[in-house]
């Protein structure tokens, strides 16, 4: 995710922070030393970071459920209004999605009732987590109750609504399931914003945003996956593209980008072997930095994801999701570059597809 800074790595997932999280921090260390003092600013902001370690711990708990059925989970962010696992692939299975959603939530059940152990008692004052005179306790022990209950809401994209998108996928199939889902977590939404905006409450406002956007993306993604199961490669790649020697220069490349409409360049070998892919912005940055006579292999991307024109196209959307590759390459049956893959291609493709089906009802 663009806009958030790595802090290291758990379990194989990379933990990043948002700076949107560290300008909260600074918001609520500025609110409290305001009204209480350097303590009370302190205490505010070590109760906030405490908060968002129980959040990273819910998002673990759901990456390492996740494990157990073989998928990564490649980064974790932290968001002011909670924290984002971004599994690598979406369970195969309905139970197995069941599980890793509800391995979030227990992890929270887990933290409150160990603060519970330890002397943390809930009542109403504790529920009024900027009161610290409920106790550091008692209101961290709160906002895991709260994080429970918030998540098993049955809405996509919270805990709940992968669960209810899980069910309704036993009978109804993962699309016709997930859009059920998205439709009701923006009704939520809805609901969210609605009660905001008459109670002046900005943060629920802009949770209410985060619910309806989050879920119209899920179900536009599970669309594009369902599509892409019946298409190959092949058919979705760019076949006419110029691309570059390994003995070409960054301004060489230049002229090509000025002369053509493609913005990446790849870099073939005589026997039509890929070395790499020049996109525009390495040959910017190599322009500023070594200048106009950089050789194009000093500045391509290497190990550029690969498939054959055969697979489906299902695999290469996979694939530039796991890597976090901005393209694929699709190889013909000698191995030598017969096209590639972009998301903007495919979504161009899905969009042809929506209209041609609209267009034979």
């Amino acid at each position: 995710m663009s806009w958030s800074i790595p802090l290291g790595r758990v379990f194989g997932s990379e933990i990043r922070i948002h700076l949107t999280f560290l300008i909260l921090l600074a918001w609520i260390g500025v609110a409290a030393g305001l009204e209480g003092g350097a303590a009370a600013a302190v205490e505010g902001i070590g109760f906030i970071l405490a908060v968002f370690a129980c959040v990273t711990l819910h998002e673990l708990g759901h990456a390492l459920a996740a494990r157990r059925y073989g998928i990564a989970t490649p980064d974790i962010t932290l968001l002011p209004i909670g924290g984002l696992a971004r599994l690598s692939r979406l369970p195969e299975k309905p139970s197995e999605e069941i599980v890793i959603a509800l391995a979030g939530p227990a992890v929270n059940v887990v933290i409150a009732l160990a603060l519970f152990l330890l002397g943390a008692r809930v009542d109403a004052s504790a529920l009024a987590v900027d009161q610290p005179e409920a106790g550091f306790l008692a209101r961290l022990a709160a906002v895991n109750v709260v994080l429970v209950l918030f998540n098993l809401i049955p809405a996509f994209p919270m805990d709940g609504g992968r669960v209810l998108r899980a069910v309704l996928a036993l009978r109804l199939g993962r699309r016709r399931a997930t859009e059920i889902a998205a439709t009701v977590g923006q009704a939520v939404a809805y609901l969210f914003g609605f009660l905001g905006l008459i109670g002046g409450n900005a943060i629920l406002v802009f949770v209410a945003i985060f619910v309806y956007l989050a879920a119209s993306a899920e179900a536009e993604e599970v669309g594009v996956l369902e599509r892409a199961r019946r298409l190959r490669a092949g058919a979705a790649m760019i076949r006419s593209f110029e691309s570059l020697g390994p003995g070409a220069t960054v301004d060489e490349a230049a002229d090509a980008l000025i002369r053509t409409t493609q913005r990446e360049f790849p870099v073939v070998d005589g026997g039509g072997r890929l070395r790499g892919i020049l996109t525009r912005e390495a040959m910017i940055r190599a322009m500023k930095a070594t200048g106009p006579g950089t050789p194009v292999i000093e500045a391509m991307t290497r190990d550029v994801p690969e498939v054959r024109a055969t697979d489906g196209l299902e695999t290469a959307l996979r694939l530039m999701q796991d890597r976090a590759a901005p393209f694929v390459a699709v190889l013909d049956p000698d191995g030598r570059l017969a096209g590639y893959v972009t998301p903007e291609n495919v979504a161009e493709l899905m969009m042809l597809e929506r209209a041609a089906w609209h267009g034979a009802r």
